[in-house]
């Protein structure tokens, strides 16, 4: 398998933010979901120019293409805020990713240990406002059959994974339906059992398609 098929995790939300005070500073960390460097930096300059007063925007931001991962502490002490951003988003496993934490200084400095876990916790209730979702590859299959066995192919399908999306009611019932890539030859195996060889399932392109894990 190579790395363009295997399963990739990112936001479920296209946007979310969270918030939280410490010592008198206020962090709000915002994430959105993004394709290209042009979407990320677009986001950032977006919170530089709204926040304008804020005593920091710090980002960190990682995309599937090219792996691309860039970071900033925004002034911050070197190493205590997009980096930790970063380590959240990479221990998450996340992709196609950006990451704003923006701080209203407070008049207590948190030192370095508490800059990077102030950072840190910032990212985190981001991505928890968002949501993760699992990217995995599915194949769509088109299933014909005859009214008679419509019943018996549709207790055949929740064993493989399959998934109706659309019924269409012409001379025949045409399925649309969604599958895991990998499971085509043992669906079409217990179809051709269960219906004496006359349905089988055949797969249209296949394509990315997410699930909410968290």
């Amino acid at each position: 398998m190579t790395a363009e098929e295997k399963d990739y995790f990112i936001p479920f939300e296209a946007y979310a933010e969270d918030s939280f005070v410490e010592k008198r500073s206020k962090f709000i960390g915002r994430l959105w979901r993004v394709e290209t460097p042009e979407e990320a930096t677009a986001k950032i300059k977006e919170m530089r120019e709204t926040y304008w007063d804020a005593t920091h925007n710090c980002y960190a931001y990682i995309l599937r293409e090219g792996n691309l991962m860039r970071y900033s502490d925004d002034g911050e002490p070197q190493g205590t805020a997009g980096m930790p951003m970063l380590d959240v988003l990479r221990h998450e496993g996340l992709v196609n990713v950006c990451c704003v934490v923006t701080r209203y200084f407070g008049g207590i400095l948190l030192g370095t240990g508490g800059l990077v876990r102030a950072y840190t916790k910032g990212a985190q209730i981001a991505v928890a406002a968002a949501g993760i979702q699992q990217m995995s590859r599915f194949s769509p299959l088109l299933i014909a059959c005859p009214y008679n066995l419509l019943g018996v192919v549709q207790q055949v399908l929740p064993a493989h994974d399959c998934t109706v999306e659309d019924t269409d009611y012409g001379a025949d019932v045409t399925l649309t339906v969604i599958q895991p890539v990998g499971g085509l030859d043992a669906l079409n195996a217990a179809l051709a059992d269960a219906t004496a060889g006359t349905v089988y399932a055949e797969e249209m392109e296949v394509a990315f398609r997410g699930r909410r894990i968290r």
